[in-house]
Formats: C-alpha cells, sequence, structure tokens
C-alpha cells in the first residue's frame, strides 16, 4: 500500500472541496471495498477523505416515498421498519449480500460505488482496460464465466457486484448528490451506473469529488408482490451467477405495472425492459412469466464459458416473478 494524506471532513461541503481539490483523492466511509483494493495495489489514491462522520444516515419517509442517508449502514438500512414494510425487496437484496460483519460497516453511497470483482480486475499482473486502461481485457479470451451477457464491449466484459443496486434499479431510485459549486443534482437510477463501452474505468457518472447525500426511493404498489432471488455457487458471501428483483402491482388479476432488474449480468444492475413490456396487461401466471422472461433474454450475447447464464437467467426472472406474485413466499 503506498502512503497517502487521510482528511477527516466534517461537513458535505468540506469533504467535497477537499475531494475535489487533489484529483487523486478517494472518499472513506466504512471502507470495506477501498481498503482491499488499496492492499492489492489496485487502487492507489494520494489522499482519503473520511465522510463516515457525516450527518448522513436519517432514514425519512416523504409524500413522494423514502430518502436513505448515503452513510446509513447496509444493516440498518435493511431493519427499518419503514423499508421492511414499504420496500421489502430492498431489504430481501440487502441481505443477500455480503454477510453481517461486512453489512454492518458498509454504508449505502459505498454500496453504490464499489468496484467489480472480475479477477483480472484484482490481479495487477493480469491486462485489465478497468484498471489500466489501454492495457487489454483479459476476461474477454480468459476465464469469463462469471462475466456479463448483457451490454459489454470488446473494452471490458466485468460485471457489476451489488445486490442492493439491483433492487434500486427495479425501484426507479434517484441519487442525490452534492458537488464542488455546492448545488445539488439528482441522477436517475437507471444513469448512475455505465455500461463499458470504450471507458470501462468509469464505473459511473459522478463527476471528481462530488458526493452522494442520500438515495431516493418513490413511492410505489409493490411491496405485496415483490421477491428478490439471487443464484450463486455458494449460500453465503458469493457474488451472484444472475440475481433477479422483481415486483408487481396486480389488481383485478391482470398486472398493472411491473418491474424487473438483474444483477450479475452486465457492468451495470440490467433493467429488464422487454420483460416488464411483456407482462403489463397480463395475468400473473407461469406461462406470461416464462414469455417474459424468453422476451428479455433472447438479446443475450454470452462468452465462451457462461453461456449456461442465458437459460440461468431464464428460469431466475420466471422464478422470482411467479414468487412475487405469490406475495414474496418462497
Amino acid at each position: 500500500m503506498n502512503p497517502f494524506k487521510y482528511t477527516r471532513a466534517t461537513e458535505p461541503a468540506t469533504a467535497v472541496r477537499a475531494a475535489v481539490a487533489n484529483g487523486r483523492s478517494m472518499y472513506i466511509a466504512g471502507g470495506t471495498n477501498i481498503l482491499d483494493l488499496m492492499r492489492e495495489g489496485v487502487e492507489s489514491p494520494t489522499e482519503l477523505v473520511d465522510v463516515h462522520g457525516l450527518a448522513l444516515t436519517q432514514i425519512k419517509s416523504t409524500a413522494v416515498g423514502i430518502f436513505l442517508g448515503a452513510l446509513t449502514k447496509n444493516s440498518d438500512t435493511a431493519n427499518h421498519p419503514l423499508v421492511r414494510q414499504d420496500y421489502p425487496l430492498l431489504t430481501q437484496a440487502i441481505l443477500a449480500g455480503a454477510s453481517p460483519q461486512i453489512r454492518n460497516m458498509a454504508t449505502n453511497g459505498g454500496n453504490l460505488l464499489q468496484r467489480t470483482r472480475c479477477p483480472y480486475f484484482y490481479d495487477i499482473s493480469q491486462p485489465c482496460n478497468k484498471r489500466e486502461p489501454g492495457t487489454g481485457c483479459g476476461a474477454i479470451e480468459g476465464i469469463n464465466r462469471n462475466h456479463a451477457i448483457f451490454g459489454w464491449s470488446e473494452s471490458c466484459v466485468a460485471v457489476h457486484p451489488s445486490d442492493m443496486c439491483v433492487a434500486l434499479t427495479a425501484l426507479d431510485a434517484k441519487v442525490h448528490v452534492q458537488g464542488s459549486n455546492g448545488k445539488d443534482r439528482i441522477l436517475p437510477f437507471g444513469d448512475f451506473h455505465r455500461l463499458p463501452g470504450s471507458t470501462p474505468e468509469k464505473d459511473t457518472n459522478l463527476q471528481h469529488g462530488e458526493l452522494i447525500t442520500s438515495i431516493e426511493i418513490p413511492k410505489n404498489n409493490f411491496a405485496a408482490s415483490s421477491y428478490y432471488l439471487k443464484v450463486r455457487d455458494r449460500a453465503s458471501y458469493a457474488f451472484a451467477l444472475v440475481s433477479v428483483a422483481a415486483a408487481l402491482d396486480i389488481a383485478n388479476g391482470r398486472i398493472k405495472e411491473a418491474r424487473v432488474a438483474m444483477g450479475g449480468v452486465a457492468h451495470k444492475p440490467w433493467r429488464a425492459t422487454a420483460a416488464e413490456k411483456a407482462l403489463v396487461g397480463k395475468a400473473p401466471t407461469e406461462a406470461n412469466f416464462r414469455a417474459a422472461a424468453d422476451a428479455e433474454m433472447k438479446d443475450a450475447k454470452p462468452l465462451k464459458h457462461n453461456a449456461f447464464k442465458v437459460d440461468l437467467g431464464k428460469r431466475a426472472i420466471a422464478l422470482a416473478l411467479k414468487r412475487a406474485a405469490n406475495g414474496g413466499r418462497a
């Protein structure tokens, strides 16, 4: 680990100023990802701006939805009564990720900013355009079992690791950030993360120094019919091969609105819009769920070692929708 300057921020504005003043600075809160990256030599910031003490830990309900403080711990968010009651999909997704120890340290804002667990990204002896632009993508012709089947480019086939972000994608969340001009801006969650294109080193559309202050989730009618399904190689402390966040608004035996998002399949949480369109106005039947899954997965482009994800994705979407329609019961 290289030497670095440590700055403890006392308010959001001072944190932003400190980060903007140093082009190689990074924020640290829970430290569950950045410290690993620094130890492995993947990240080498010259300054860490500590924001964990900022007053950004409130969870509150408003007329338009719920606001989650960026520095609220993942475990506190998942177990908050308002979240469990009105946004159970988010609770399920958070509890499917990492371990209790990590969830007790990790923050909501940090979860949004965590980086891929692609082994070629973590191994500094391997080429990786995300870690070192222009060196190539070791995974595209290497062992790519865990990699993308949607939205990848010749520059990068890595996948986004978060479970929480898959649920937030399905729930049409918004990210509130504070910039160097002292003004806030709001990013729709679908625009927050990026596909790799020719610049896979850029995970998000944040500008350097911008600080996430809160996450907004609009009110919805999905609480009674939602489910988060995570398929992985082992039951705990493993990232998704495929995950699905499914939410349905069902009235009079028909689906009024559907939300489906996937994890483990793309460089960003993948909104399954084809599946959603196929469900609206239909009865919540297994046949319709399978048809929606087929519609979404027909455009998948698997790599050499992950073609199994196409069929797995179909089955996962159909099963998550079935369980959502069944009141979130397995």
